[in-house]
């Protein structure tokens, strides 16, 4: 490795939880609670923390190198990984695009679409970072921060495609179909990215419900490169940076948005975003909506009605 990771996140079954506290117990960490977590342990600079959604496990701070390769590994995991990327997961390692969206579920905001290129020494670069799955960080503050590491790294090529919601529902009326648009942005970012990198061979994405419309989306540049969509694609550290590339422009766009028009523009397609969008009818107009959500939604026909 040529950094150690001060941060590590791990997916654990509900035993590995249990046996991982008794491990802890033994070896003298101090246990507080944290909300969302089973337990949250502390010993000297090193930070040990287990939430439930999952659950999965947090390690944090300088010693978190040693941790995960004498304790979490042999005694809890029971596999050597880290430092071990390279043998388990070679193609991750050659160069490659990663490509995924942002926005898609949420009824504010635009529908965002990144790609990152990467190769052997960014992806060593971006892991020693800690990028991950956006979906994996809360913080919009820790979004940002990562993207400008992202941006940042010598060799990266990045690419983010923006469409923001007067033309995502202009072009949802045309495609009407929501995996044919998705399929439009990502062809987009790919023909951006390979300009910029002609040779890069092969670009990974989420699998798309219908896998041929991506390729049907390329035009001439793009249709040559070797297209790979599976589920779980975020686990490949290109696509887990181009989705927090993706994130901070969609979260930007919100902020943003809200600023200027003087409205909160929540997440998701919850009741606080009804609440959100009557509000936004209220002070501007429901013939405004369009401008700043996705009319597709069935919760736009609730609150306009």
């Amino acid at each position: 490795m040529s950094q150690s990771p001060t941060s590590h996140t791990a997916a654990i079954t509900a035993e590995q939880a249990t046996r991982l506290r008794e491990v802890l117990v033994d070896r003298g960490f101090e246990f507080a609670s944290k909300p969302h977590a089973l337990y949250a342990a502390k010993k000297g600079k090193l930070n040990v923390t287990v939430y439930e959604k999952g659950p999965k496990v947090l390690v944090q701070g300088k010693e978190t190198a040693d941790f995960i390769q004498f304790v979490l590994e042999p005694e809890i995991l029971g596999e050597a990984k880290l430092g071990y990327e390279e043998v388990n997961q070679p193609e991750m390692f050659e160069p490659h695009l990663g490509i995924d969206e942002s926005g898609k579920g949420d009824f504010f905001g635009p529908l965002t679409i990144a790609g990152v290129y990467t190769d052997a020494a960014i992806a060593r670069a971006l892991m020693d970072a800690g990028v991950m799955d956006s979906k994996r960080i809360t913080s919009d503050s820790r979004i940002r921060s990562l993207a400008e590491t992202i941006r940042s790294v010598p060799g990266v090529v990045w690419e983010v495609v923006r469409i923001g919601p007067t033309r995502y529902n202009a072009m949802y009326g045309q495609f009407r179909n929501l995996n044919r648009l998705l399929a439009w942005g990502h062809a987009r970012v790919i023909e951006n990215l390979l300009e910029k990198r002609p040779d890069c061979p092969r670009a990974l994405s989420d699998q798309f419900a219908n896998p041929r419309e991506l390729q049907r989306a390329l035009q001439d540049r793009g249709r040559g490169i070797e297209l790979q969509q599976r589920t779980k694609a975020e686990s490949d550290i290109a696509v887990a940076a181009a989705s927090i590339l993706a994130r901070e422009s969609f979260i930007d766009w919100l902020r943003d948005a809200g600023r200027n028009l003087g409205c909160e523009f929540p997440k998701g397609a919850s009741d606080l975003v009804k609440r959100a969008a009557a509000d936004f009818i209220a002070k501007c107009g429901a013939e405004r909506l369009p401008e700043v959500a996705k009319m597709h939604f069935k919760t736009a026909a609730e609150v306009v009605s």
